[in-house]
């Protein structure tokens, strides 16, 4: 399990912690059932806090993304696929209506910006690092 987190990418460690579980459950790295490492596995591993961890993990309880397995920990839920394929899909959505939006107020064409996501879209197809 690959995760990393960025002090200061302006989003709060615990939040890039839930969002790349999300993540790896919607791209089906970490499937329904599995069980996701200890809070002190994960703060070991991105060197944090284990109390960050702990607010990740119950933010994720509350989403319906992990659940409880008594004695061993913390697993995906049944519903959790589908329920993080919607959210990467609406977070990702949101992204890039924003770019489109400083594409367009920059004076950019609807063309221009079809040919600018084409020209990114060529670029980082062959140069994609995805786990």
């Amino acid at each position: 399990m690959l995760f990393h987190v960025d002090p200061g990418n302006g989003h709060p460690i615990y939040d890039q912690i839930a969002r790349q579980l999300k993540f790896a459950v919607a791209s089906q790295a970490i499937r329904a059932g599995d069980l996701v490492p200890s809070v002190r596995e994960m703060a070991q591993h991105l060197a944090v806090n284990p109390n960050t961890v702990a607010r990740a993990y119950r933010d994720l309880q509350v989403d319906g993304v992990l659940e409880p397995l008594r004695g061993e920990g913390l697993r995906v839920t049944r519903e959790a696929p589908d329920r993080c394929r919607l959210q990467r899909r609406q977070l990702l959505g949101d992204r890039l209506k924003a770019a489109i939006l400083e594409c367009r107020r920059g004076g950019l064409s609807p063309d221009e910006v079809r040919d600018l996501i084409n020209h990114v879209l060529a670029e980082t197809a062959s140069s994609e690092t995805l786990p």
